[in-house]
């Protein structure tokens, strides 16, 4: 059976005849091999174990290291020597096993240009690779074929991409049952030598965006490939870039045109069409990518550089009716086009790419844009306004709550990673209200606002409307305070962008570059170590990563051959990411190695009454009175997730400690808990937790409000809400004093059931002017009487405070 004629004419025929290829096919150097692996499915190796052993010989140890192992008495005396004797027959047995896509290597000349060393490209087919991706049976359970509108109330709700503008308008415009496979790119330059050297390297990775986001943002789900390393050598504009993915997506343009037929996770034949979705780069790379230069914006809202605005200016440069610049005149092409805002390239390899605008896949993602923007210009400004002593003060005497990063100083920091940047955002508004004038605060709290709301999962037409009015309020305020010399920022340009993108292609979270970040270590840092990090390294990285692809495959071949595997979606998150396909899961006990998951308290713990919060405390207490009492210096609290529903978070400590030499007043945290007013109404306070402690279960039983633990804790009173300090966006609370008979003050307590706390809680410190100095991290809580209740700890209590409260 075969296609029909002329289908290549008219992409609306119906008529596709052919059959039904292999989801998960085996490609094998030889045919040698497939009557041995027909007995045998761990062919070469002789059985599981030794399968397995290989594995970790070659994952944990150096060449030399698995010949040492290999000769040790212990293994050769007791029969236990495996089939393969030296590292070199391992390495060739591992070069047999089942393969994924090619790797091909080819010469680049530069004509009339010579070089210091010969420009060799390492790259694989992006259509083979993305077909082996689409055809994968890991993500059998978590792929989208069609694009779909969800609808919350009345507003259409933006999530995946295939929820987007585009997916629905490209769907459109192809032929009745065909399906779009888009194509996220991203790529990035890293250096790869450590304290000497200048070896650095520029991949680039696919994935396919119809998988789901919550899998594909795991980096060890294996969804994304790796298909070229970029040689790096240096010219007047980057017509090399352009020109080797021309050569390298040149197959997937042409599916974009004309479709082609390939067969999904459930070995199903599928016509398949595959535009360019996104690029996931930085800036500077959008603009090499877009073929445009750097153009300052304003806080207006502008049309976008379409792609096809700028192939049209290319062509009037070039043709006899309009410039008639040759654009080999390199110097006179770049000048003409530098006057249209071009950086000079001819040929965009974008240019033939059907359903492809760069200004669509070129998407302003998180990281680069917001968080590294946010430390090189939001912290700087607040430098310069408080004083770098003043504001290292406000972050070294925050109080220190387990799992948050607490900075003794942030004004002399140079360089952080993406995390650190997240950890300064959550606490930069406390930090610098009272010290700077209300306009600058309001100014800050508004983009720290902007880039929280940029960060949700889904939208609603609303919810856009409402990050782009936190925008619009900080272009409102920004301009009143003198300190800030300019804002002719291009990364601000791209803010302006963010609500038409959302509503196109979906969240903005999923093309974050911080996968191509994980990546880059995956994919070169740690490959790169090792090699002998000489001239040819590239290669060296290749054959690495080529057995590595192998491993996982044989993992999951070795499962389909022998236990006729059931899929069942076992997915974890990416604390608990096992780096191999553990959704496929047999019959028989059957397990992966890797990395813990986080414990589910869920299942064991104390489960609050509408099921959203669980609670753990140790089986054994830190202090006990035999006969009545049990106590705790600390309990685990764990919810479900605002933004996703259904994933559960890890566990966040909530400690308690008694008073030392360390801490004077102890360590207790905050939390938010339901409590009982003295009128006897309910109402929910900010309290600290002083003591943790259960009574003891010998004897009759207890009430069921006392099987519990129990807190002793100490409460806050709200004294100012959202709405009173919009410049701040933040409640402030207060200690609640009492007076005894004779005449002392005292913060006021109570005991309440563990089940009554709903959330933890940040409390930062009213600093005002100037902070006290006689304060310290582990005393502020106690030595101030006024607190910021910090809405900006996490972006799940920002959600839960601005939606729940």
């Amino acid at each position: 059976m075969a296609v029909c004629q002329h289908l290549q004419d008219d992409l609306r025929c119906g008529q596709h005849l052919i059959p039904a290829p292999s989801a998960f096919h085996v490609p094998l150097k030889t045919n040698a091999p497939r009557p041995k692996r027909k007995k045998n499915p761990y062919f070469p190796f002789s059985s599981w174990d030794e399968w397995e052993l290989g594995k970790f010989l070659y994952c944990n140890l150096t060449q030399g290291q698995i010949n040492d192992f290999l000769k040790l008495q212990w293994i050769t005396s007791m029969n236990l020597r495996p089939s393969f004797r030296t590292t070199e027959q391992l390495l060739s047995w591992l070069d047999v096993i089942p393969k994924g896509p090619t790797w091909r290597c080819m010469q680049i000349c530069t004509e009339g240009y010579t070089t210091k060393e010969p420009i060799y490209l390492y790259w694989r087919d992006a259509l083979e690779v993305m077909w082996d991706i689409f055809g994968n049976p890991f993500f059998s359970e978590h792929m989208m074929y069609n694009p779909y509108y969800i609808y919350e109330c009345t507003e259409h709700e933006y999530g995946e991409w295939m929820s987007g503008d585009e997916a629905h308008r490209i769907q459109n415009e192809l032929p009745d049952g065909a399906t779009i496979v888009p194509i996220i790119l991203a790529s990035d330059k890293a250096p790869v030598t450590r304290m000497s050297g200048d070896h650095e390297m520029h991949p680039l990775f696919l994935m396919i965006v119809n998988i789901n986001s919550e899998v594909h943002m795991k980096a060890k789900a294996h969804a994304w490939a790796c298909v070229v390393y970029t040689p790096i050598p240096e010219f007047l504009t980057h017509p090399d870039f352009h020109s080797i993915l021309e050569a390298l997506c040149a197959n997937l343009k042409v599916a974009s045109h004309r479709g082609v037929f390939m067969a999904d996770p459930h070995n199903n034949a599928r016509y398949c069409f595959t535009p360019l979705a996104a690029y996931t780069a930085d800036l500077p790379e959008q603009l090499m990518i877009a073929c445009i230069t750097n153009q300052f914006g304003d806080a207006f809202q502008h049309t976008p550089h379409d792609g096809q605005l700028t192939l049209k200016i290319l062509h009037d440069i070039c043709s006899a009716a309009g410039e008639n610049i040759d654009p080999w005149k390199i110097h006179e092409f770049q000048a003409a086009a530098k006057k249209h805002h071009l950086s000079g390239v001819q040929l965009p390899f974008w240019r033939d790419w059907c359903f492809s605008n760069p200004a669509v896949f070129l998407i302003g993602e998180i990281l680069h844009s917001c968080h590294k923007w946010f430390f090189d210009h939001i912290l700087k400004w607040c430098k310069w306004v408080l004083g770098e002593d003043e504001l290292d003060a406000h972050y070294h005497f925050q109080h220190k709550y387990v799992g948050t990063r607490h900075f003794t100083g942030v004004s002399r920091m140079k360089q952080m990673t993406g995390h650190e940047h997240c950890d300064i955002q959550c606490t930069i508004v406390a930090a610098i209200a009272g010290g700077a004038d209300a306009d600058f605060v309001c100014a800050v709290r508004a983009i720290v606002d902007f880039i929280y709301r940029a960060q949700a999962p889904t939208f609603t037409t609303s919810s856009i409307q409402e990050m782009e009015a936190c925008l619009a309020e900080f272009h409102q305020y920004k301009g009143r305070t003198r300190d800030i010399p300019h804002f002719q920022i291009p990364k601000l340009e791209l803010f302006q962008s963010f609500g038409r993108t959302i509503r196109r292609v979906g969240s903005l979270i999923q093309y974050t570059a911080d996968m191509s970040e994980r990546l880059l270590i995956t994919h070169a840092k740690n490959p790169f170590l090792c090699t002998n990090r000489k001239a040819g390294f590239t290669e060296q990285i290749t054959r690495y990563l080529n057995r590595e692809e192998s491993i996982h495959r044989f993992d999951l071949y070795t499962l389909l051959c022998t236990d006729g595997t059931l899929f069942r979606s076992m997915l974890t998150s990416e604390d608990g990411a096992i780096p191999l396909p553990h959704s496929v899961v047999p019959e028989e006990d059957y397990s992966f190695t890797g990395s813990a998951t986080f414990r589910n308290h869920f299942l064991q713990g104390f489960v609050s009454d509408d099921a959203t919060t669980a609670f753990h405390v140790t089986r054994k207490p830190d202090f006990a009175d035999n006969r009545l009492l049990r106590g705790w210096s600390k309990f685990r609290i764990q919810m479900h997730s605002w933004l996703r529903p259904l994933t559960i978070l890890p566990s966040q400590q909530v400690q308690a400690l008694p008073s030392s030499k360390e801490y004077p007043y102890g360590k207790c945290d905050t939390v938010l808990a339901h409590v009982t007013s003295p009128s006897g109404a309910p109402t929910t306070l900010v309290v600290q937790v002083r003591a943790v402690f259960a009574l003891s279960m010998r004897g009759n039983a207890l009430p069921p409000d006392l099987s519990y633990p129990l807190l002793y804790m100490q409460c806050f009173a709200f004294i100012a809400t959202l709405a009173e300090q919009p410049e701040i966006g933040m409640y402030t609370v207060r200690h609640i004093f009492v007076e005894n008979i004779d005449g002392g003050r005292y913060r006021a307590g109570a005991i309440i059931p563990i089940l009554d706390i709903m959330h933890a809680v940040e409390l930062i410190l009213k600093y005002g002017v100037v902070a006290s100095r006689d304060a310290t991290s582990e005393t502020s809580l106690e030595m101030y009487d006024e607190f910021y209740l910090n809405c900006f700890s996490s972006k799940e209590f920002y959600y839960t405070i601005h939606n729940a409260l």
